[in-house]
C-alpha cells in the first residue's frame, strides 16, 4: 500500500490523511503512523469514508487503543455500546468549547467521529490546539496557571436550556447526561503522557477553580478559554458524508457551530481511553464524586 498523504488544513492544528481506507485490519506501522500524525496535528481528517459502518468504525478506532463505552451516563447506540449517536434532532447542542468528558478522572484520550447524515450548509466543527494555546501565552500567566486546578462536572447549566431552539427537548437530554452526577479535579495544565508538551485543561465542564472566590475563578476561566479559542488556535473542518475527524482529547478542545437550523446532523462518536491526567507539579487529577469505572477502562 502507498504511503499515506499528510496534508496540513491549518497552520497551527489540523491534518487531512489521504490514501487510508480505514477499518480494523490496516497494518500495525501504518496505525502508528496515523498516531504520529495525530501527536503532531492534534486532529486528523479523513474524506469519504463512505465503506465505514458501525462496525467498522469501531473496529479501526480499537487498533487506538481500549475503547470506553458510548459515554458515562447517555446511552449508546442501539446495538453498539461503544458508539454515541450525536443526532442533533434529539435537542442536542454542544455549542460550547470543550474537551470530552473531561468531569470523570480518566477523560479519553481521543474520539474518533464519523458524519453519518450533515447539513447541506452549516454544522462544520471546531477544534482548538490548547498545547499552543498554553505556548502562547505570556510566561507570568503560564507559571499562575501551572499550579491552579478546576473541578469539571456533568451538572448542566439550566440557563442554557431556557435559551435552547427547543427547550423541553434539551431539559430531558440535559436530565439523562447528568443523571448520575461526576465530579473530578483537574490540573489547569496537564502534561501529555506521550510528547511532554504542556496543555491547557478546561472547557465547558470546568465550573470553578479550586480555592479561588467564584468571581474570580468565572474570570481566569473565560480570560483562558478567551485565549484557547483565538481563531490562530484553531482549524474547522466542513463535513461531508463519509468524514471521519480523530482528534487527541488530551491537547484539544471542540465545538459545533450550531448555524444549521432544522436541517438533519447526525454523526457517530466511539471514544479511546485514557490515563489520569498530571500536572506540571506531579499531581494526578482526583475524582470527587461518581464512580466512572463502568464508563472507561484503565488505558494500556
Amino acid at each position: 500500500m502507498p504511503a499515506p498523504v499528510i496534508t496540513r488544513v491549518s497552520g497551527t492544528i489540523g491534518a487531512e490523511v489521504s490514501g487510508v481506507r480505514l477499518g480494523g485490519d490496516l497494518a500495525a506501522d501504518l496505525v502508528a503512523e496515523l498516531r504520529l500524525a495525530l501527536l503532531a496535528h492534534k486532529v486528523i481528517f479523513f474524506r469519504g469514508q463512505h465503506h465505514l459502518d458501525e462496525a467498522a468504525q469501531v473496529a479501526f478506532a480499537a487498533l487506538l487503543g481500549p475503547l470506553t463505552t458510548a459515554h458515562p451516563t447517555v446511552p449508546s447506540l442501539n446495538g453498539h455500546g461503544n458508539i454515541l449517536d450525536l443526532d442533533y434532532s434529539n435537542g442536542h447542542k454542544v455549542d460550547r468549547w470543550h474537551t470530552d468528558v473531561t468531569f470523570i478522572d480518566r477523560p479519553p484520550t481521543a474520539s474518533v467521529l464519523r458524519a453519518v447524515d450533515v447539513p447541506a450548509a452549516g454544522g462544520d466543527t471546531l477544534w482548538a490546539n490548547t498545547v499552543a494555546a498554553y505556548e502562547n501565552l505570556p510566561s507570568d500567566l503560564r507559571t499562575l496557571l501551572n499550579g491552579l486546578r478546576a473541578v469539571h462536572t456533568n451538572v448542566h447549566d439550566y440557563v442554557r436550556i431556557a435559551t435552547a431552539d427547543d427547550p423541553s427537548k434539551a431539559r430531558k437530554y440535559a436530565e439523562v447526561f447528568a443523571s448520575t452526577v461526576y465530579e473530578s479535579e483537574h490540573p489547569v495544565v496537564r502534561v501529555h503522557p506521550e510528547t511532554g508538551e504542556r496543555s491547557i485543561l478546561l472547557g465547558d465542564f470546568a465550573k470553578h477553580l479550586v480555592g479561588l472566590p467564584r468571581d474570580v475563578s468565572a474570570s481566569v476561566i473565560a480570560l483562558i478559554q478567551d485565549r484557547v479559542t483565538q481563531v490562530e488556535n484553531t482549524v474547522r473542518w466542513r463535513w461531508s458524508p463519509g468524514d471521519v475527524a480523530v482528534w487527541d482529547n488530551r491537547a484539544t478542545q471542540h465545538r459545533v457551530v450550531h448555524d444549521f437550523g432544522g436541517q438533519r446532523r447526525r454523526l457517530h462518536r466511539v471514544t479511546i481511553a485514557g490515563e489520569v491526567p498530571v500536572g506540571v507539579d506531579g499531581r494526578p487529577s482526583t475524582v470527587v464524586s461518581g464512580d466512572a469505572s463502568a464508563y472507561t477502562p484503565t488505558a494500556a
